[in-house]
């Protein structure tokens, strides 16, 4: 019995084979690439900058994606001991630098994804989160504090320490102080490499943790596309997505990236709750 999960019964019988030939994560790894079109969410957010000065892409980014695993909750599920879990809640998590500059240490952040969250309200999250690790003096908690320990002790002691946190992992019996703003026990992780005028790269899971799923986003660049016919140049943003193939095929993985686009084409979706079921005959179920 976890604490953070709820195990799902119903699997059927080719899923849990495969989960028995491919135990570990990084042995169930799917890498998908994909550009996709921003070009009314660009729109969209210059005209919000206007009444709110903090928002960025990256918020509408997270903001898009915890509404789509809201809309498809297999995205939120996880495999452990050869069993498959659904999250209690829907966490969306990424590392942030403390200051900008080569020498400045990175925390783990991770951010709730409440039923009744908007843009607007997840904005104000991330933006406090970040701001109150930038501070000056900030006290470090939960796995960013344990990390630091950890880390410096000598390789007699750490290695067994680390194998037996990997065993209480496996058996769902870590401490919660050791899940507390642990990136690898969120719903996906994300990583802004565009801020830094990057493309979106593939980035491995790990066997810790519950996170069966992790995004790269890439910088926002002009494409030339041709629509209808007509030569059209477009905004368009590179994602690189990265999931365990365990927790859903192919086809419901394809649907969750249309469904992401489609939310990046009506940008105003944004403002509903998070849970807001967003109803496609395209998409399907």
């Amino acid at each position: 019995m976890r604490s953070d999960a709820k195990r799902v019964k119903n699997i059927n019988g080719l899923t849990q084979i495969l989960i028995d030939l491919k135990p570990y994560r990084c042995d169930s790894d799917v890498y998908i690439n994909e550009d996709v079109d921003v070009t009314e969410l660009v729109k969209y957010i210059e005209k919000k900058k206007s009444k709110n000065k903090d928002i960025t892409f990256f918020h509408a980014f997270i903001t898009a994606m915890g509404k789509t695993i809201y809309n498809k909750d297999k995205l939120n599920r996880f495999i452990a001991n050869r069993h498959t879990y659904e999250h209690n809640d829907v966490v969306i998590s990424f590392v942030a630098k403390i200051s900008f500059d080569d020498k400045s240490e990175e925390v783990m952040i991770m951010i709730p994804i409440d039923k009744e969250d908007n843009i607007d309200t997840i904005s104000k999250k991330l933006t406090d989160k970040i701001n109150s690790f930038r501070k000056k003096n900030s006290k470090k908690e939960g796995a960013n504090s344990a990390i630091d320990t950890i880390g410096k002790l000598p390789n007699i002691i750490r290695v067994p320490l680390v194998g037996l946190l990997k065993w209480c992992d496996d058996k769902g019996i870590l401490p919660k102080s050791l899940m507390k703003d642990n990136v690898y026990y969120s719903s996906m992780i994300v990583s802004n490499i565009g801020s830094l005028k990057c493309g979106a790269i593939y980035h491995n899971l790990t066997n810790l943790g519950t996170c069966s799923s992790l995004v790269t986003i890439g910088e926002i660049k002009d494409k030339e596309v041709f629509i209808n016919g007509k030569r059209e140049i477009r905004k368009v943003c590179e994602f690189g997505i990265t999931i365990d193939e365990r927790v859903a095929e192919g086809y419901y993985l394809i649907k969750c990236i249309k469904l992401l686009e489609k939310i990046f084409e009506n940008p105003k979706m944004l403002e509903d709750r998070a849970d807001t079921k967003i109803k496609s005959e395209e998409l399907g179920k």
